[in-house]
């Protein structure tokens, strides 16, 4: 009789909103998903053990089979969505969807995660005025863009009709979490409707699992007793 294959393992840290991502999307698979917690406040990100199954140095990491990685949250989403309604068949719907993946990546979440750091958590000491200033300017046009795109298409996703995409799971995380750099989201109703109807969906987690409500905690907390699965919005 064969074993069952052992759930994926996430390494990731609990305030990462690129790996949120990925807990997402295993919640919305129903996919099993161990978790190895690090920190970034105690330095695990710079030890050894994590550089060698992470060359870049980030998270998340998944380990996909034994000692087998995949780095960077658009190629684990992209692994996770194969076979499912979350990557869409045709090719062009393929397309559009890359699109929007980089859009987050190149415009959208970068300076939103600017000003979170310098706001939210405080670890941007360095940061000047006219860095805000800009970081500011460029969070509103990339969230302009994406409420502009919400609603021409009302009751949709991003780009898609019937069923979310990972677009939608990638461009979430830090769209939700802007208000921790000081954007105000009621500025934006399609966004708002939009992140509602995300939140809905069956599997949906918390930044910090078992803690509704969490998703714009600054402190990191102590580690879960238990590790966790992608099952449901608990670990």
């Amino acid at each position: 009789m064969q074993r069952p294959a052992l759930p994926m393992k996430l390494y990731d840290t609990q305030r990462s909103g690129n790996a949120w991502k990925v807990r997402l999307m295993a919640g919305f698979l129903g996919m099993p998903l161990t978790r190895q917690t690090l920190s970034i406040d105690r330095g695990d990100l710079r030890g050894d053990p994590f550089r060698r199954i992470a060359p870049l140095g980030l998270v998340p990491v998944l380990e996909v089979a034994p000692g087998d990685y995949l780095s960077e949250s658009m190629a684990i989403l992209f692994r996770l969505a194969q076979g499912t309604p979350w990557w869409p068949s045709e090719v062009d719907d393929q397309a559009r969807v890359l699109t929007w993946l980089s859009f987050e990546q190149s415009r959208h979440m970068h300076p939103i995660v600017k000003l979170r750091l310098h706001f939210g958590l405080k670890t941007l000491k360095s940061a000047t005025e006219a860095d805000v200033a800009h970081w500011t300017a460029e969070a509103h046009e990339a969230l302009d863009i994406l409420d502009r795109q919400l609603a021409s298409r009302p009751g949709q996703w991003v780009c898609t009709t019937a069923h979310p995409s990972i677009a939608d799971v990638a461009l979430y995380p830090y769209t939700r979490m802007s208000p921790m750099g000081r954007i105000d989201l009621s500025a934006y109703p399609a966004i708002e409707e939009w992140l509602a109807r995300f939140e809905r969906l069956p599997g949906y987690q918390w930044l910090f699992p078992d803690i509704p409500g969490s998703n714009l905690n600054t402190a990191e907390l102590p580690a879960p007793s238990r590790p966790a699965t992608g099952r449901s919005a608990g670990e």
